[in-house]
């Protein structure tokens, strides 16, 4: 039996795609290793999105050829984002690579594994090709890569927004929603298995179910999963300010499974660069909208997204990006520095503010984040919550750790457990009630009691 080993790297939604090919593999008899130096066939999964990653893919395939030329490996593939947008290149470039697969030819990965393809022969369909089709559904296989008791729904593929500074909808091609019964169905299965958390993730969430003629199709979709057995977290990221519904804050406010949280990527608050990214919008409006999701939904937490240093990002526009952030109070941000991406609007665009100041404006923003962070967990020292208990500590062997439904993994913070009763048993999966006794700018710390 040939064994084949995984580098996904990029968003849960490439990892998705990773988890489908390996489905696929072990389907047709290979064996699935997380030993590389064991593997005769190597995989990684790019992703394109910005410098930083696009770096991160590249050194992944660097030293994923090495060991193909001092081990036992004797083929390398690499497939996701970075192979659709560039492909010519990295075909020229790497010739130790035996196939490049893009995005929508997920299905050709156990074709491409035979050692009898011509893999240098494949045709890889053309960039901006915006014909793409491809989607996974109920009955494709798939490959956990999470830990058992949480999995990943990817409910649509695809975008169609115009961001200016985003290379995404010439990668993956135009929006694209699956069909309920797929997804209900998908989560059907994923309970049986023993998953008790759901993250449906698209490129835009919120969007789902428009291109089928559905209305509020997101909100009925959160709805039916919040409903069924085994199940007891539903968590919706990757959703657009615009399209934020009532009807979905309802189904959130009123199930609860569905977890009191949103993932609200925001990307700035002033309208010179709102504009300027092609998102439109301005400060109050974001403004009447955040107060709109707490009035409906006492308690929720916002998680969201900045960038700093856009082009034609000034001063004035960032002090209002930092009062705005010191307004809202949100409850988790991340914030990252402009990364100037040709083939993207943003890239053409004049006024282009040096690496320094956007670091330095990250910075600041973050350490305003932080002190108001600090400050919300400090607020629930006292308080006993429910945890998702996740074994041990990622930080250290001495400590478990665990999460609220107001906390996604590995993008916000977790709980910290530094006791228990003797006679508690740790089970990765199971729901364990937490006495809060300590908080740090991002975790929290208690015992379980």
């Amino acid at each position: 039996m040939k064994k084949v080993g995984f580098i996904s790297l990029g968003c849960p939604k490439n990892l998705v795609d990773s988890e489908v090919m390996m489905g696929k593999l072990k389907e047709s008899g290979y064996e699935i290793t997380t030993d590389a130096s064991e593997a005769d066939t190597l995989v990684v999964n790019t992703c394109g999105f910005i410098e930083s990653a696009k770096q991160e893919s590249v050194e992944a395939i660097l030293e994923a050829a090495r060991l193909k030329a001092g081990g036992k490996a004797t083929r390398l593939v690499v497939a996701g984002c970075l192979v659709e947008r560039y492909r010519d290149e990295l075909k020229k470039e790497m010739p130790e690579v035996d196939a490049f697969i893009g995005t929508s030819q997920i299905n050709d990965i156990t074709n491409v594994c035979d050692e009898k393809t011509n893999t240098r022969q494949l045709p890889i369909l053309q960039l901006g090709n915006q014909s793409a089709t491809y989607l996974y559904d109920e009955s494709t296989p798939r490959v956990l890569a999470t830990p058992g008791y949480t999995a990943f729904i990817k409910i649509a593929e695809g975008c169609d927004r115009p961001c200016a500074f985003c290379f995404i909808p010439q990668m993956r091609g135009h929006f694209r929603s699956r069909r309920f019964g797929s997804v209900m169905q998908e989560a059907q299965q994923l309970s049986r298995q023993g998953v008790k958390e759901l993250v449906l993730v698209a490129q835009d969430s919120s969007r789902y179910g428009e291109d089928l003629g559905e209305q509020d199709a997101l909100a009925h979709l959160l709805r039916e999963l919040s409903q069924l057995d085994g199940i007891e977290w539903v968590r919706v990221m990757y959703t657009y300010p615009t399209h934020i519904s009532d009807a979905f804050l309802d189904v959130i406010a009123s199930e609860p499974k569905a977890v009191k949280y949103l993932d609200l990527p925001l990307q700035h608050a002033s309208a010179n660069v709102l504009k300027l990214m092609k998102r439109g919008g301005t400060r109050q409006s974001l403004e009447r909208l955040i107060k709109r999701v707490r009035q409906h939904v006492p308690g929720i937490a916002i998680r969201t997204t900045f960038i700093t240093g856009f082009p034609g990002e000034t001063e004035e526009d960032f002090a209002e990006l930092l009062a705005f952030v010191r307004g809202a109070q949100f409850d988790r941000v991340g914030v990252f520095t402009y990364s100037d991406e040709e083939g993207t609007p943003a890239f053409d665009l004049p006024e282009k503010v040096d690496a320094k100041t956007a670091s330095r404006r990250r910075a600041q923003l973050m350490k305003e984040q932080a002190r108001i962070s600090l400050k919300k967990n400090k607020a629930r020292i006292g308080e006993t919550v429910r945890v998702l208990f996740e074994g041990a500590s990622k930080e250290t062997d001495l400590l478990w750790q665990g999460r609220l439904e107001t906390q996604a993994a590995d993008i916000d913070g977790c709980v910290l457990i530094n006791d228990a009763p003797e006679d508690f048993e740790p089970v990765e999966g199971e729901f364990v009630n937490v006495l809060i006794t300590e908080a740090h700018e991002y975790d929290l710390v208690g015992q379980i009691i």
